[in-house]
């Protein structure tokens, strides 16, 4: 404890007042006997105490804030503070002891106790000291507690008139920012600089102080007004005289680099040379990583180049940037060049530089190079992690491999890398597409015994799944366990149960179902009712399409190609040309080739052949006449023999698939 903190209490004894290093020998040892009775659980360990503390002729309070300091167990500085109160001549504790104890308590984030500890002060009109102050604020700051850590600041600021030292206030500060409460922490950074100016007095501010401000309005939303705050800020400083560090500059560069203000950038490069500082290879990778971001690939390997020139080596980062970034773009070649690069410069490759490849081999459908790549990570000692593993199981599954997928599963969990819902969810939907559903759900089992959260995503893919193999009642069963089990579904999960009921003409509970998902507060999309309304006109009921249709339009839900499709389709099937011509002068509408089909759909039902040249005369462009080409042939082929039905049939199939592939696109 510093003299200038001692100098602002007024000791009660000469035990408080002295410093550590004169403490008679004889008391020191006394403490440690203490200590060790408190805390070896003697039945007897009060009338220990008292015997000991009579023998040395001192009273308990004059050894109690040393006690305090000495002792480890909170338990046990609770009990000696508890045995002192209770004692029948009474010798309560000063500001000191009480400190002591409440240092222990911060340490061992006891902060139950700690206020217990407040009320017991306040009765006695003692306040904790300045030091003592700042151990809470750190421990309050670091558990995230900031309201009570910005309560303890308040209070030492108001009680001393100062701030307390430099390592409370920084990590008050560091838990204002992370919060968001950037009014707050400038308040609190402003009477820090106060402080440093005050003649003879501590240092309350430092360079990382002015870091963690910097790089707060940096990050904050990474907007060009943060940015431009932080910089006036940093300007700010160094009129006042304030000389910033490397770290300073360095959070500076970050924001400015992320915000693509290159020329600021190389002008605070030029003054942290002009002023003798060493940039650093961390400041060098921020410029190349902002480099890659901003797609200027190449002025980002120059300055790798210029660091080679000048002497600052660059480190596994630094080409993990630009290897992670060349992988991005496909430049596979290039990646594996970099990686050779590092390899001569005495660099070893983590799986920071093995990971972007290994996904880059595995989207270019290159599992022997994915594989490979794989192997040699492992021998060179790193352990691959879950991305890893989630890169190359998703890239195996993209080619059909799914049974070396699950045996990389195996694997992966046998090294104890545990895969989370994303990787289930890569598994299922490849065996999803398999036909494999019993395996499917399987792996969902296997998910719920190691406690592995299903995410919507899984539900819909294992829903979807069972309805396209025509299993509606297993999708079922499955949509109201996830439900049943509060789930939190959204609309992709809704709109697959949705479409099965769809699917198998259950569109009762189709609706039943859009009800249910707009009582838990989840809003239906176009795809929602266009999966209704393609119902409806399926099952001949375009007047219960036009219902849906309507309330679609009420609920500000834009219908899109796939809806008038359906409706198009509906009117055909009723016979009714008019109100699907009408329909496909919808502006943006009649040019898709998926509406176009659905016309000659019609046009095929009423066997009007001499209305194939009239469309094709009307087709607005290539993509429309090959449709029309298409169809042509198959009514050329069946309507002369009068299989006008034949025809039909085979348009419809061929509307679903143009239509269910436009669905996927649009949604």
């Amino acid at each position: 404890m510093s003299k200038t903190l001692l100098s602002r209490i007024t000791p009660r004894n000469s035990c408080n007042s002295q410093s550590p290093s004169k403490i008679p020998s004889r008391i020191k040892k006394l403490v440690i006997e203490l200590c060790n009775i408190l805390t070896t659980r003697n039945t007897n360990w009060e009338e220990a105490i008292e015997t000991r503390l009579s023998e040395e002729e001192i009273v308990p309070s004059d050894i109690a804030h040393q006690v305090f300091d000495k002792i480890r167990d909170v338990e046990s500085g609770l009990k000696f503070l508890d045995w002192i109160s209770l004692r029948p001549y009474g010798c309560p504790l000063d500001g000191i002891a009480y400190s002591s104890l409440l240092k222990l308590l911060a340490k061992s984030k006891a902060f139950h106790e700690i206020d217990s500890v407040f009320v017991r002060m306040k009765c006695e009109n003692e306040v904790p000291t300045n030091d003592a102050f700042g151990v809470l604020i750190r421990s309050y700051s670091e558990c995230g507690l900031i309201d009570k850590a910005f309560e303890f600041y308040t209070l030492a600021v108001q009680r001393y008139n100062s701030v307390p030292n430099v390592f409370a206030c920084n990590s008050l500060l560091n838990g204002l920012v992370k919060n968001d409460r950037m009014e707050t922490a400038h308040q609190v950074y402003d009477e820090m600089l106060q402080r440093n100016n005050s003649v003879g007095t501590e240092c309350c501010a430092d360079n990382y102080s002015t870091c963690i401000m910097v790089s707060a309005f940096c990050k904050k939303g990474k907007v060009e007004a943060a940015r431009k705050k932080a910089f006036l800020l940093f300007e700010e400083l160094k009129l006042k005289g304030f000389l910033p560090a490397v770290e300073t500059y360095g959070a500076i560069i970050n924001g400015l680099s992320k915000e693509g203000n290159f020329s600021l950038v190389d002008k605070l490069m030029h003054e942290m040379k002009a002023r003798g500082l060493v940039i650093n290879v961390q400041v060098y990778n921020t410029m190349i990583d902002a480099q890659c971001r901003h797609g200027s690939k190449t002025k980002a390997v120059e300055i790798l180049e210029n660091m080679i020139e000048i002497g600052c080596g660059p480190d596994i980062i630094t080409y993990n940037i630009l290897i992670c970034d060349s992988c991005r773009h496909g430049k596979v070649k290039e990646a594996e060049e970099l990686v050779e690069h590092a390899a001569r410069r005495g660099l070893r490759p983590n799986k920071l530089t093995y990971t972007p490849l290994l996904n880059a081999y595995c989207r270019q459908n290159d599992t022997n190079k994915a594989l490979d790549l794989f192997v040699k990570m492992v021998n060179n000692g790193e352990k691959p992690d879950l991305l890893a593993y989630n890169s190359l199981i998703h890239g195996i599954v993209g080619l059909g491999e799914i049974e070396t997928a699950i045996i990389i599963l195996e694997k992966m969990t046998e090294r104890e890398v545990f895969p989370d819902a994303g990787v289930y969810n890569v598994l299922i939907n490849g065996l999803c597409k398999k036909g494999k559903l019993a395996a499917a759900n399987n792996l969902l089992s296997k998910m719920l015994d190691q406690n592995i959260p299903p995410d919507k995503f899984i539900y819909a893919t294992l829903i979807d799944g069972f309805i396209r193999h025509q299993e509606i009642n297993k999708a079922r069963k499955l949509f109201e366990l996830a439900v049943q089990k509060g789930k939190n579904l959204d609309v992709i999960v809704y709109n697959a149960m949705i479409k099965g009921y769809c699917k198998n003409g259950n569109l009762d509970e189709a609706v039943s179902c859009v009800k249910k998902m707009i009582r838990s507060h989840i809003s239906p999309d176009e795809f929602t009712y266009s999966t209704i309304i393609d119902g409806y006109a399926k099952h001949h009921d375009i007047n219960g399409a036009l219902v849906m249709f309507n309330r679609m339009v009420k609920q500000n839900c834009k219908p899109n190609v796939v809806t008038y499709t359906s409706l198009i389709y509906g009117f055909c099937q009723r016979g009714d040309d008019l109100g699907a011509e009408k329909l496909s002068e919808t502006k943006g509408i009649r040019d898709c080739p998926v509406v176009f089909a659905a016309l000659l759909y019609g046009i095929c039902l009423e066997g009007k052949a001499k209305e194939w040249n009239t469309m094709i005369s009307c087709s607005m462009n290539e993509s429309e006449l090959l449709v029309a080409v298409k169809y042509m042939s198959i009514f050329n082929q069946y309507a002369p023999q009068g299989s006008i039905s034949e025809a039909s049939l085979i348009l419809q199939m061929l509307i679903d698939d143009v239509r269910s592939k436009h669905q996927v696109s649009v949604n």
